[in-house]
């Protein structure tokens, strides 16, 4: 799919209640040439629209008054299926206890309102490009609430038991939020020999999207990296 949006802009549609967001939101994704911000909207209009323009990338406040982006989520995946969009989360506070509800729910990635503005633009990049995004601030509420209703470190280190040498090698890669052309990159391996690697070993972990398997690869302990170094978010 990556490829097919060489040659286009990266369709994106902004979810938030307040319009003064929605506008912000859209004339720092503009200003990217190769975005384009086809419809913004507020919530109870948000399935309709997401399913009128068919974006490669939606941005979803989680929390609005009339209908908030966690029942959007799951409206339209019930609808839309392995064919959803990559959705990120937009959130006002990093420890929204709805975060790890919504990684559950399918959703592709979680982001502060206040990301810099250089920030929410790689975000919707990575997105598109099949990878996930996770900002920092915010990846010790996800990934807490995530373990609290999945299992500890020591059932995420099981989990991986079960994958090959290969997969866990992508797998952590897909933990440091790498997209399967960065993988293939890194790894020297086809997009597609990643792309079935990915599929695989999604398979394997329980049928997870690429943000819940993430998360088990920071907890199985597959990321690596010291304490103070710069992490890429995922």
């Amino acid at each position: 799919m990556a490829a097919e949006r060489e040659d286009r802009a990266i369709r994106v549609v902004v979810v938030d209640d307040e319009q003064l967001v929605r506008s912000g939101l859209r004339m720092i994704l503009a200003a990217a040439p190769d975005i384009d911000v086809v419809a913004d909207c507020c919530g109870g209009e948000a399935v309709d629209t997401v399913l009128a323009q068919r974006p490669d990338v939606v941005m979803l406040d989680i929390r609005m008054p009339d209908v908030d982006g966690l029942t959007v989520l799951s409206r339209l995946t019930a609808v839309l299926g392995e064919r959803l969009p990559a959705v990120t989360m937009l959130t006002t506070f990093d420890t929204d206890e709805y975060l790890a509800t919504a990684l559950c729910a399918g959703a592709s990635g979680f982001l502060l309102k206040d990301t810099e503005p250089e920030q929410l633009v790689r975000a919707v990049r990575v997105l598109a490009a099949g990878g996930s995004t996770l900002d920092p601030t915010v990846a010790r509420t996800v990934i807490g609430g995530y373990v609290q209703g999945t299992g500890d470190a020591g059932q995420a280190r099981r989990a991986v038991e079960g994958l090959t040498d290969r997969e866990r090698e992508v797998l952590a890669l897909l933990g440091r939020g790498l997209s399967n052309a960065e993988i293939a990159s890194g790894l020297h391996l086809a997009h597609g020999t990643v792309k079935d690697h990915v599929s695989a070993l999604l398979g394997k972990l329980g049928g997870l999207n690429r943000v819940q398997a993430a998360v088990v690869a920071e907890r199985a302990g597959l990321v690596g990296g010291r304490a103070d170094e710069p992490r890429r978010p995922v």
